[in-house]
């Protein structure tokens, strides 16, 4: 087609989709709503959201085209007042980050012509140890044990640990696997199909003893021919009959620090994913395959879950003999 050449013809249709006004003012939506409004990850927005709303509120921003005058020493400036607010090192890193983020995007869409947080000095981040304490492997045997067995929720419970703590899950993934996700074979190999950050999909081997536990949950909550609904539900829910809503983040958080309170170790749900972590590197499993195992990005952000170098037991305390 030459560069006189007419466009082709749209393609009939019965109506369109967008008015007119739609379509306008979608097309004079700011750079800076279009980035927030393509964040896919529900915990991303929030993050984001909040340090960004954090921003505004130092720097007076209200409109979004008012990011466009930001400069570096305003930058540095909300930096140096987060760490006299006595926030993590982390914590202003992350929310540096998601401004950072914002400013590549409309480097992208020549909104403006660079981005200020880069060059920006963070501050340094704090020794990881202790920040996600892994358990010992006698803990994870009591945790594993202290649900009812003869319930339907002890008998969920004992499944959702299991699973937890066999396969390194996040509460997140654990809360969207469906029953159908449990019942994947890759090589004759039974597997979890998990949905992990960003939407990445990664196949997980099924350990027997959590398949065991799943297996026996599910017999009794009768809902493991529903292959497209959640495989771990609010028991009230199987009281009602209403299966399909799935358990919530923040009730494997609470189910997590129920029991483990009640043996003496107040731990969150995330504890147990270091402690899979951990388990399966002190048992000499590749780190590279753990990152792979984690759905890491990163090796690095797999080495904070490298507990062995902390290990009681390997001190040079035990070695000093008077």
């Amino acid at each position: 087609m030459s560069d006189t050449s007419p466009l082709p013809a749209p393609p009939a249709v019965a109506s369109r989709l967008l008015t007119a006004e739609q379509f306008q003012r979608l097309a004079d939506v700011p750079p800076e709503i279009e980035w927030f409004a393509n964040l896919g990850n529900k915990a991303t927005r929030r993050a984001y959201e909040n340090a960004l709303g954090d921003f505004m509120k130092f720097t007076g921003i209200v409109k979004p085209e008012e990011f466009r005058t930001v400069t570096r020493g305003h930058v540095i400036a909300w930096r140096d007042d987060l760490v006299q607010r006595a926030l993590s090192g982390m914590t202003v890193r992350h929310r540096l980050a998601a401004l950072s983020s914002l400013f590549e995007s409309l480097c992208e869409k020549n909104a403006v012509t660079h981005n200020p947080v880069k060059g920006v000095k963070r501050p340094p981040v704090e020794s990881y140890e202790g920040k996600t304490p892994a358990l010992g492997d006698h803990q994870a045997r009591k945790l594993l044990d202290a649900p009812d067995g003869a319930s339907l929720k002890g008998k969920r419970d004992r499944a959702i640990l299991a699973t937890l703590l066999y396969h390194a899950l996040r509460r997140e993934e654990l809360c969207r696997l469906k029953v159908k996700d449990f019942k994947h074979e890759r090589r004759g190999v039974p597997h979890l199909k998990v949905f992990g950050k960003g939407g990445k999909i990664r196949y997980v081997p099924l350990h027997p003893a959590a398949s065991g536990l799943i297996g026996d949950y599910l017999e009794v909550a009768g809902h493991g021919a529903d292959n497209t609904d959640a495989l771990f539900r609010p028991i009230r829910n199987n009281c009602t009959g209403t299966l399909e809503r799935a358990i919530t983040p923040d009730a494997v958080y609470k189910l997590v620090r129920q029991y483990s309170t009640a043996l003496g170790f107040a731990i969150g749900a995330h504890a147990l994913r270091a402690t899979a972590a951990t388990n399966a590197l002190d048992h000499q499993a590749d780190i590279a395959k753990v990152q792979e195992w984690l759905g890491h990005a990163n090796i690095a952000t797999t080495r904070i879950y490298d507990h062995r170098k902390t290990r009681p037991e390997d001190s040079p305390t035990f070695k000093v003999a008077y």
